[in-house]
Formats: C-alpha cells, sequence, structure tokens
C-alpha cells in the first residue's frame, strides 16, 4: 500500500550483524543488572530479554508493514503488554513522581467530552512511550493505553525497537532530523509525512484522540559538558499541528510535557543515521511534569509583532521553556531523592 512505511525485505543486508551481536549482548547484560536492582529473579529477567529476542527474530526475517496510523497489536501477540512487562522492572516506582497530576483530571474530562487533547513534549528514551503508559497506568489515567505517539521511522524501522511500537498506537513520520538522508529520498518522505498529517486531521475530527508530539523532532542529548539539554521545539512543526488542529471538527486543546526519563535507556550522544545503536539499559526513577494547558494564540510577546514567522518562533521558545522549567525542577526534584 502507498500508506505504509515500507518494511525493508533486505533489512539483515541493512544491518552490521557483528555489531548487531554486540547491540544485543551488551543490552541483555545491562537489562540484567537492572532486573537484579529492581527484585526481579533472573530467570524471570531472562525470560522477558528472550521473549523480546524472539520477537526481534521474527522482525529480522519478517518486517512488520507499518501504516501511517498503527494501531497497538494486541492479538495474537499482545504487544502492548509486553512492552509494559519488559520496561516495567527498569522504573524505580517507588521514586518516580508526575507533578501537577490534577491537571490530569481535566484533561480526562476533555477527552471524555470529545475533545482532543495534543501534549507538546521533549523526548528523551526510546521507551518513552511505555514509561508514559506506566506511571499514567499505575495511577488509573483511563486515556493511558490509548494515547497516540508521533513516531519516527527509526523505531518502526530497527528490529530491536518494532516489537515495542508493535504495542503503541502510531502517526507514524520521518524526522526533520532524517527527512534529508538519503537525499533522493526526501520527495518520497515528504509525501509520506503529507500523508500522515491528513490522517491525523481525520482523527482530530472523529475527536477524543490524545497525542503526543515532540516538536523538537528526536530525543534529547547530552552536551559537551555531558548534562542532558532539552532540545529546541521546532517553531513549524507546532505550528503545522495548530492548523491541522484548527481545520478539525472537534476542539483541541495543547498542553506542555515534560519528561525525565533519560537515564532508563540513554540515546547515542549524537544522531546515528544507520540502523543499529547501542542500548544499555539502568533502573532509575523516572519523572513526568503536566503543565497547564496553553492558549496558542495569546502568550507573551504574541501581540507584539504581525509578523507571522515571529510569532511562530515566539510560540514555539514560549512553550519550550516551560518544557525547559520543569525539567529544570524535575532534576533538583531527583537530586534531592
Amino acid at each position: 500500500m502507498k500508506e505504509n512505511i515500507q518494511a525493508n525485505s533486505t533489512m539483515k543486508d541493512k544491518l552490521n550483524l557483528s555489531k548487531f551481536s554486540s547491540i544485543i549482548k551488551d543490552f541483555h547484560q545491562s537489562y540484567i543488572d537492572a532486573c537484579a536492582k529492581s527484585g526481579l529473579s533472573l530467570d524471570n529477567g531472562n525470560q522477558l530479554f528472550y521473549r523480546l529476542i524472539e520477537l526481534v527474530q521474527h522482525q529480522v526475517e519478517h518486517p512488520t508493514k507499518f501504516s501511517l496510523f498503527h494501531q497497538s497489536v494486541r492479538k495474537p501477540i499482545d504487544y502492548y503488554q509486553f512492552g509494559l512487562d519488559f520496561i516495567s522492572p527498569l522504573i524505580d516506582f517507588e521514586n518516580s513522581k508526575i507533578l501537577h497530576f490534577d491537571r490530569i483530571e481535566r484533561i480526562n474530562d476533555q477527552l471524555a467530552r470529545g475533545e482532543n487533547v495534543i501534549f507538546l513534549a521533549n523526548h528523551q528514551t526510546e521507551p518513552d512511550p511505555q514509561i508514559i503508559n506506566l506511571l499514567l497506568k499505575k495511577h488509573g489515567v483511563p486515556f493511558s493505553s490509548q494515547m497516540i505517539f508521533v513516531a519516527g521511522h527509526r523505531v518502526v524501522e530497527d528490529p530491536i525497537a518494532i516489537p515495542m511500537s508493535l504495542g503503541c498506537n502510531l502517526l507514524c513520520i520521518y524526522s526533520k532530523k532524517h527527512i534529508d538522508h538519503p537525499p533522493e529520498d526526501k520527495p518520497k518522505k515528504v509525501s509520506h509525512n503529507q500523508r500522515t498529517m491528513k490522517k491525523m486531521s481525520e482523527l482530530l475530527s472523529e475527536g477524543g484522540k490524545c497525542i503526543y508530539v515532540a516538536p523538537s523532532g528526536g530525543r534529547d542529548r547530552v552536551n559537551a559538558q555531558g548534562l542532558v539539554e532539552v532540545s529546541p521545539f521546532d517553531p513549524q512543526s507546532i505550528e503545522l499541528f495548530l492548523l491541522i488542529s484548527q481545520r478539525a471538527a472537534k476542539p483541541t486543546h495543547f498542553y506542555p510535557l515534560t519528561l525525565l526519563t533519560y537515564d532508563l535507556l540513554p540515546p547515542p550522544s549524537h544522531v546515528e543515521k544507520e540502523l543499529g545503536e547501542r542500548r544499555i539499559a539502568h533502573h532509575t526513577p523516572v519523572y513526568l511534569s503536566f503543565g497547564e494547558e496553553i492558549d496558542m494564540d495569546h502568550f507573551p510577546g504574541s501581540t507584539s509583532s504581525n509578523d507571522k514567522k515571529e510569532k511562530r518562533n515566539k510560540r514555539a521558545d514560549y512553550i519550550w521553556n516551560i518544557v525547559l522549567q520543569d525539567f529544570h525542577k524535575l532534576i533538583k526534584m531527583r537530586s534531592k531523592d
């Protein structure tokens, strides 16, 4: 189908198998060590990891084709539950926290009325969807399993990531960090993204949709000093989501969402163009902070200029700064625990 991100039938040819073997070995050892810190037995930790390897092997041999809007696969394999089961031992739930939980009640009410909610968030680690789901489920939040994540192509092409991705509701796009690589594929990728945005418009018109998007276009990474930085938000990305929401038949509410999840499975220090990134897991607390609903038309500096581009830039900076400030609050909270 034209709608699909075409799965690569020669995935094995694209993978550096010796590198892939090393990635699996390191991931396994770190995962087992992290599980031990959580109190999970060695047998149960190995059982979860070996199940992942079985699902990875299946993807190498029979790659999944992801549609523009991929819906969580629950049968015959419950990939959603597997993703939660696999990531759960990595989270120190006792010390994990959600800030401003009271705002979730308002979000629940808006979704129950058939309105939409879009979270403009930072993105820190590959299993952020599972982390968010696990924390929200622990607190009985009804929309946790229904969230839709705007996902870059890597999580639907990397065989290690795919078993987790299959359990999520995804709007599949090519992020700005990868859309130019290779240059000859850019027109096809742009066309794909346009079709995905059209599908999102249809979903928002249906109403009752909760969507997570990272306007940075990728994960936060460490700077030269070794500190994790919240990547700047792309003004054009935010503008696109705003325009699509304004054309929908149902109203849409925008909220900032801040994640401090980096240590659980840190990304590479730089953006990698090819498949096969190193994964080292840790047992760690994770943190979420839900911001106040954003007035996308009226915000500090919104009336100081009639220039549309300048207003887009100020809107993106304003939302990014909310996330950045909450991120620093989460960092301080973690340091006190």
